[in-house]
């Protein structure tokens, strides 16, 4: 190399491109499934099982002896008391399709479930409800306390036993079955107007919540007080938090991730922490709209 090299003779270097300390991510990652540890899994079916065998082995020998009483004595009340005890197991498995939908609606069993398999279950638990909804419907037909007629049975309000409010469970029949068969036509009608349909899945819980409650006639009882104390309760501390959820994601200003400057902002959404979970890129159109003369 020369010594008295001319500077200016020199070839120019190209300068050096600033390279950006954190690049902006395109989309926001969902929570990522871990499932539950197995030792945790393996409790809770232990406890799972635990309870059914205790509450079988509580009630199955005394709910047997008065089957066989009232078979032998009084078979026509049989349907009498299968309407009954189909009426509530249709109610608590509605109701757990409602709690399960809160709970997916809020991306909490993201971490725990895969998002298909939540919705497949809680799919099926609508089904399963209004299966059970429609035996306890058809079994009025043999139930020889009152005259329910084809007729009584299908068109709201005809009933000869508390007409408003068996009335009312009708309706909510009904709801329950549009709603469940828009789970099948969910392309057909789009993915908005499922979502305003789905919206009667509430209206025909509080509708199974009157019916049963009204006229029931065990809702004197400490057990289905409670049966529908919990379940509503639960039902409304849920809503409430899917309701505060969406109104804290809709009101949060843009932050920078880390509070560090020139990080990718975006919105920062209900679930979300800074600097545990990347945020959504501000578009291209905005980016241009904050910048100041001259791209500064």
């Amino acid at each position: 190399m020369l010594i008295n090299e001319d500077p200016e003779s020199a070839p120019a270097t190209p300068p050096r491109p600033q390279a950006r300390p954190n690049p902006r991510p395109l989309a926001r990652p969902v929570p990522i499934y871990r499932g539950l540890p197995l030792p945790v899994r393996i409790l809770g079916w232990a406890v799972l099982a635990l309870v059914v065998g205790v509450v079988l082995g509580a009630t199955a020998p005394t709910a047997l002896r008065r089957i066989g009483a009232v078979a032998a004595l009084q078979p026509g009340m049989l349907a009498w008391y299968s309407v009954r005890a189909l009426g509530f197991v249709a109610y608590g498995v509605l109701a757990a399709s409602v709690l399960y939908g809160l709970l997916l609606s809020t991306k909490i069993l993201d971490a725990i479930a895969h998002r298909p398999v939540s919705f497949a279950l809680h799919k099926d638990l609508a089904i399963v409800a209004l299966l059970f909804a429609t035996l306890h419907v058809a079994l009025l037909t043999a139930d020889q306390s009152f005259p329910f007629t084809p007729r009584a049975i299908l068109v709201p309000f005809a009933s000869p036993y508390s007409p408003i409010w068996v009335g009312v469970g009708q309706l909510t029949f009904y709801l329950t079955a549009i709603v469940t068969a828009s789970f099948y036509l969910r392309r057909q009608i789009g993915q908005r107007a499922w979502r305003l349909l789905h919206y009667l899945t509430f209206l025909a819980f509080i509708g199974a919540s009157a019916h049963g409650i009204a006229s029931g006639s065990d809702s004197g009882t400490p057990w289905a007080f409670w049966i529908y104390v919990i379940s509503i309760a639960a039902a409304v501390f849920l809503l409430t938090y899917r309701i505060v959820v969406s109104l804290s994601s809709e009101s949060r200003p843009r932050v920078e991730r880390d509070g560090t400057p020139g990080a990718p902002t975006g919105l920062l959404g209900p679930l979300d922490r800074p600097g545990t979970r990347l945020f959504i890129a501000p578009s291209a159109s905005s980016d241009r709209s904050t910048a100041g003369p001259a791209g500064e």
